[in-house]
């Protein structure tokens, strides 16, 4: 029996459009497609389940702190999952984010929503044996509709792979997915502005022949990421959008390399009071993150793997900037409102941000 929110039969349309990407043909995909995870005596798993959920609380109250921001209600303990469970989550929370995502009428459309919904189970899959942790804005109920996921044979992995602290690297995955829950509930407005900029987004690919033509230039992409021209997925992005498309992409771009920047910048500057081993952590973390074959580097740049480590990048340099120049409740003057956020040139010029926010 399907899961109620993968059941594309559940709300159908009338009128020109056809059916969603098949999110049940994702999931499907991706529990097929899914690498094991590393073998775990069982005592130990449980004791790292009650040490990720415990973790989770104590980093929201330093994120709190640190960032002075605060949602006014008391933290509550992240959902500690397994691989399998994480492709669950995941493909429920892009079901309801999308769930108007529908291909145009036409002969293929059945065929594009099966094959659409196959290509993102094929990425959840990749996935899914590399996420440590994420916060879905979108993946819970409608009364608490976040849902902080921690996945645990992942960041044992990782943590091993690193030779660092095993509870000092939890604390420091926890405290950056304490940021994004934080930035989403303690902000109002930033929920419906994230979803309506992703719909935004996905419509400009409703229209099959803008699907073909983005497939068309994959190959292209393909290639020059072989040889080095696209080093990362923005690159890629870039060849894939049609003009009228990169000023939605800009947009939403903009956005998450704060949101990711921001976070990534906590996770730092708690300090070592709370992480005693954070450089070491952040100095192999990053060796890591930079790793990979020739096969491993082209699906992360197709997949938008390498965008979101140079979101990383930009949107911590970007934060500290405003930070040492403004303090943290300077900082802060981005949640305000849409228009207070910085665009993607002015996170690459912190102070062209700053000047545009200074009191008349």
């Amino acid at each position: 029996m399907g899961h109620p929110a993968l059941d594309t039969q559940q709300a159908p349309r009338t009128g020109p459009l056809g059916p969603p990407i098949d999110w049940a043909v994702a999931a499907v995909t991706a529990q097929r497609l899914l690498p094991a995870g590393p073998a775990v005596p069982a005592e130990e798993a449980a004791t790292a389940v009650r040490q990720l959920r415990a973790l989770s609380v104590t980093a929201e109250q330093h994120v709190r702190e640190l960032t002075k921001l605060d949602d006014g209600q008391p933290p509550r303990p992240a959902e500690v999952v397994d691989r399998p469970g994480w492709v669950d989550a995941a493909t429920e929370g892009l079901c309801r984010l999308l769930p108007d995502y529908r291909i145009l009428e036409g002969r293929s459309r059945r065929m594009l929503a099966t094959t659409a919904g196959m290509q993102v189970g094929v990425a959840l899959a990749f996935l899914a044996s590399r996420v440590l942790g994420q916060y879905d804005p979108f993946g819970g109920p409608s009364e608490d509709p976040g849902r902080l996921l921690l996945v645990a044979p992942n960041v044992l992995t990782v943590g091993r792979t690193l030779d660092v602290p095993a509870g000092e690297f939890q604390m420091w995955v926890c405290l950056h997915e304490a940021t994004h829950r934080l930035q989403f509930n303690a902000v109002p407005w930033l929920r419906g502005y994230f979803a309506n900029q992703v719909q935004s987004f996905v419509a400009a690919t409703e229209d099959p022949d803008t699907v073909a033509k983005m497939i068309g230039r994959l190959p292209a992409a393909l290639r020059g990421a072989r040889r080095g021209e696209a080093s990362d997925a923005l690159s890629v992005l870039t060849l894939l959008q049609d003009p009228e498309q990169r000023a939605v992409l800009d947009q939403l771009l903009a956005l998450a390399t704060l949101l990711e920047g921001h976070a990534d910048h906590v996770m730092d500057a708690v300090g070592p009071s709370v992480v005693p081993s954070v450089r070491l952590i952040r100095q192999r973390f990053t060796a890591r993150r930079q790793g990979g074959g020739l096969a491993e580097r082209v699906l992360r740049a197709v997949l938008g793997i390498d965008a979101k480590l140079r979101q990383y990048a930009e949107g911590a340099a970007f934060t500290r900037h405003v930070v040492d120049a403004v303090g943290m409740d300077g900082f802060n003057a981005v949640w305000t409102s849409p228009e207070t956020l910085p665009t993607r040139a002015e996170i690459a010029d912190p102070a062209a941000w700053l000047y545009r926010m200074a009191p008349a």
